[in-house]
């Protein structure tokens, strides 16, 4: 195995300004995080001997550094470590919203950490469709954030545009995915200057009932499901119950446009067993080539 070191990699300054709103990477791994519970492959074995860094779970931060605000997308068992990243620009101990994709383990258990266990939060906004505002508002233990009003919960829906202020603005966007328990959405985040699309988790592009393409062409920065670079990475495990559109099909898809529109593409949400985890891989020789991204925490786009 190569040589594996995380960089903490920033956009170049000249893209934003530090008074003006940004998008700050907060983890980009699959909802295990990395290394993966349980595994002691040549893939996640180095993470576990402290050999290479481990990798926080795949979330976006918004800052208003003018208003001194900020707000969370997917609340991942990483919470404590992605609200402290941002705690820096807004002074506070908390953010002033969380947007949930969906009710899987890496995109709303952070929650529990508002609750009396933990933070003991109050009325932390939290945002989630309706299928996800009825799984937190029925079960335990997150029922009980909503009884204490440690968080608040704002119901959205698709197409919905949430205005933070008068130049920040959240519209969820809804997407295929295995839904046992919400529906699953990614989120066009606009800017007074910039845009970005966040999907992290989606079935294959085939199955959605929008094209991929428009999405790159108009908006500025696009975080999109990397789970699995290729179909090789699970021998003998059916990748029809987890069928992610592999980095290989999202590349093909989008080989046609020009490298301008290419480089707006940032692969995120990687599975343990993705070689893309590693900077130094052939994987991510393969999608730089490309002409496409990898995010990588730490990195922050000018909105």
């Amino acid at each position: 195995m190569r040589p594996f070191v995380f960089l903490i990699l920033f956009i170049p300054s000249a893209l934003w300004a530090q008074d003006k709103p940004f998008i700050q990477v907060l983890g980009t791994a699959q909802d295990a995080g990395y290394p993966h519970a349980g595994c002691r492959k040549v893939c996640c074995l180095p993470a576990w001997q402290d050999s290479v860094p481990r990798e926080p779970v795949s979330c976006l931060g918004l800052v208003d550094p003018t208003g001194g605000r900020s707000w969370l997308f997917d609340a991942t068992p990483d919470l404590p470590a992605q609200m402290m990243a941002l705690q820096e620009w807004t002074g506070k101990n908390t953010v002033d919203g969380i947007f949930l994709t969906h009710a899987h383990i890496g995109h709303y258990t952070g929650l529990m950490y508002l609750g009396r266990e933990a933070m003991g939060a109050q009325q932390v906004p939290v945002y989630a469709m309706p299928r996800m505002e009825e799984f937190l508002t029925g079960n335990g233990p997150w029922g009980q954030l909503v009884a204490l009003e440690n968080i608040t919960l704002q119901s959205i829906k698709a197409g919905m545009v949430v205005d933070l202020s008068a130049s920040l603005r959240v519209t969820p966007i809804q997407v295929p995915h295995r839904d046992e328990y919400s529906e699953t959405v990614g989120y066009l985040i606009q800017g007074p200057e910039k845009s970005a699309l966040f999907i992290p988790d989606i079935d294959k592009w085939s199955e959605w009932d929008q094209s991929l393409i428009p999405w790159v062409l108009q908006t500025d920065w696009v975080f999109i499901d990397a789970t699995f670079f290729d179909g090789t990475e699970l021998p003998g495990r059916d990748m029809s119950e987890i069928p992610h559109p592999f980095v290989v099909e999202t590349m093909a898809l989008l080989e046609g446009l020009p490298d301008e529109q290419k480089a707006r593409v940032f692969f995120i949400h990687m599975n343990h067993t993705n070689p893309m985890l590693d900077p130094g891989s052939d994987a991510t020789r393969q999608v730089l080539e490309a002409g496409f991204q990898i995010a990588r925490t730490g990195m922050r786009f000018g909105m």
